[in-house]
């Protein structure tokens, strides 16, 4: 895509989603939620986009209850919309995920019951995924062997810096009894970054968007892909879910900054558009002759859209 801004495009774009939890079989979630149409619905749009994404991002609590048939259900959409997109998979542990199916159906490994740590990297980007979940629990922690593990990943800068993907977000919980099982220690894992590459922090499990900065670091926290939380829900209801606002994160990485932008999955009838045809006459303009035609609210261009 063309940049006609002062920005060039983006080094790399990543799709970043979390909180599928899906069963096993042909069980929907509290026997309504189809997550699975909803995967393919977002992987439709996205195909459709035609946006460049290197790698797909998604941030735990892949299956509800641990399952290994759930692992493979998902693994068996994501993978094959991965590989038309060309991108590259990360799956992340979350507090519902256990970790030996996790390990053994979607890293071909011996089932393990190790965290499930990984580095991966992508045209000078590095991420790190940490596994925060706590084995029979549903709160989050980090070992000091793995903030040790952390120190030592982070040590060699990254030439884009570095990302950290992880379940429990490293932030307070506007959901008050989400604070019961936010991430332990938060103020341990801030200071295993202290000071080094990373540039962003991408996670999940409160199921619903939320974002923060702290110590200079963006954190981004992806909506549920299966059901969400209403933060302005009755003051008689604890914890009101509903199904509505799944959506993704597009991660667009530049070299000074990082970009996250929502993407949602609800109806979106278009109410005004060019077709795509339309590019290559912009692209023949000038930078003067563009600025003119779109941001001069007397060309004819714009006049024709207002009327």
């Amino acid at each position: 895509m063309s940049s006609f801004g002062q920005h060039p495009p983006p080094l790399l774009s990543l799709l970043h989603l979390s909180d599928t939890h899906l069963l096993g079989g042909d069980r929907p979630l509290f026997g309504v939620l189809e997550t699975e149409r909803k995967l393919d619905q977002l992987f439709h749009k996205v195909s459709g986009s035609g946006l460049d994404i290197a790698a797909i991002i998604i941030t735990g609590d892949l299956a509800d209850v641990g399952e290994a048939e759930a692992y493979e259900k998902l693994a068996g959409i994501v993978n094959p919309w991965a590989h038309s997109l060309g991108a590259e998979v990360v799956w992340v542990m979350g507090n519902h995920d256990k970790r030996e199916p996790f390990s053994e159906v979607l890293f071909g490994q011996a089932a393990s019951m190790e965290p499930q740590d990984h580095v991966y990297q992508w045209q000078g980007l590095r991420l790190v995924s940490l596994d925060t979940s706590v084995p029979g629990y549903h709160h989050g922690q980090l070992t000091d062997d793995q903030l040790a593990w952390l120190r030592r990943q982070l040590e060699t800068p990254a030439p884009q810096g570095t990302l950290i993907a992880m379940h429990h977000p490293p932030l307070p919980a506007p959901a008050p009894l989400m604070g019961i099982i936010e991430l332990d220690e938060q103020d341990a894992f801030w200071g295993a970054i202290s000071g080094s590459d990373v540039r962003g922090i991408l996670a999940g499990h409160l199921h619903h968007i939320s974002f923060s900065a702290t110590h200079g670091v963006p954190v981004s926290v992806a909506a549920g892909m299966c059901y969400n939380i209403d933060l302005l829900g009755d003051k008689d209801r604890l914890l009101v879910s509903s199904d509505r606002g799944q959506a993704a994160s597009l991660v667009n990485v530049y070299n000074d900054q990082i970009v996250f932008s929502h993407v949602g999955l609800e109806e979106m009838p278009e109410v005004h558009g060019f077709s795509a045809e339309f590019l290559a006459q912009i692209e023949a303009l000038s930078p003067e002759s563009r600025r003119e035609m779109f941001s001069n609210k007397a060309s004819d261009f714009n006049r024709t859209i207002d009327r």
